[in-house]
């Protein structure tokens, strides 16, 4: 871990915090991924390790400062800050952009997705039966989560807090989307409301899930990483890949409901090719628009990795 950037690299990781976060408004799209994309994953599940209780020992043997350099203090803030002044405010934009301009957005994060696939293999130095198996079980694992059925569930306090748990340990995996799990939960809508209205008692329910899972799920993590580093980065790279199903730009809607709010949410859809899109919408697919977005997503990405610091070691 780094404790020694200048306040220009910091910016830079609130940056990368920005695009987690705007990332993560997206049903489909993972933070971790730009993340990884953008070199700081390793560094950043191993400082959430560090906030566990060796962080006590060390606050309470050497001292406040001691454990600020313990946790990589510094780095969590200046991600974190950017994570949460873009759920704040760009977020805003891709929602109002999956609304109006779904198949559009769709290709980019498409595009960008595909190229974050390569991001994550090719670290991978040896491709053994093993590993093959580990990056097919990601696939078909993440392919299964992206067709399930969403549902609809009452806010109450502990199901906000347990859909934090799970939204939070979905955002830090690659591939995941944790604002697509709150979707299968039926809580996507609530909680972007709440952000939006400043609903601070449901958000602090949400936030202190958040750091439950965090603190936890990091650990096993970054005992995998440590143990089963190549293993790990295949099956992660299988999330991503099988995570395309859900971001493909053209579905069609077969079944919808009510949320709480009265509004018609997506439930069951099929994707299908363009032109099949175009004749059941009876509206243009953009095909030539998203394929420049789509390719635009894939420079991000070649952007991203020229940009990112190589991964810190565990």
């Amino acid at each position: 871990m780094s404790n020694n950037r200048t306040v220009s690299e910091y910016l830079g990781v609130s940056a990368r915090g920005a695009l987690m976060g705007a990332a993560d408004a997206v049903p489909g799209v993972s933070g971790g991924t730009i993340a990884f994309m953008t070199g700081i994953y390793e560094e950043l599940i191993t400082s959430l390790k560090q906030c566990g209780p060796s962080a006590i020992q060390v606050l309470v043997k050497q001292g406040i400062k001691a454990t600020w350099s313990h946790i990589n203090g510094t780095f969590l803030v200046a991600l974190f800050a950017g994570v949460l002044i873009s759920l704040a405010s760009v977020s805003r934009l891709v929602v109002y952009l999956l609304h109006t301009y779904p198949e559009l957005l769709w290709a980019f994060f498409f595009g960008l997705i595909v190229a974050g696939v390569w991001s994550v293999v090719r670290h991978i130095e040896k491709w053994s039966l093993g590993v093959i198996a580990a990056f097919v079980i990601g696939t078909i694992t993440a392919y299964l989560v992206t067709t399930i059925t969403p549902t609809n569930i009452e806010s109450t306090p502990l199901i906000v807090f347990a859909s934090g748990m799970l939204a939070i340990c979905a955002m830090i995996l690659p591939g995941i989307s944790g604002s697509f799990i709150l979707l299968l939960l039926g809580m996507y809508g609530p909680m972007m409301n709440a952000l939006k209205e400043f609903q601070f008692l449901t958000l602090s329910y949400f936030a202190l899930g958040c750091v439950t899972g965090l603190l936890s799920f990091s650990h096993v993590l970054s005992w995998m990483f440590k143990h089963h580093k190549t293993l790990t980065l295949a099956l992660l790279g299988g999330f991503m890949l099988g995570s395309l199903n859900k971001v493909w730009p053209w579905k069609l809607t077969l079944e919808t409901m009510l949320d709480r709010h009265g509004n018609v949410v997506p439930v069951v859809q099929q994707n299908v090719l363009p032109n099949t899109f175009e004749q059941a919408m009876q509206q243009p697919a953009y095909l030539g628009l998203a394929l420049t977005l789509a390719l635009l997503g894939v420079g991000m990405v070649w952007l991203l990795e020229k940009l990112g610091t190589p991964s810190k070691a565990l």
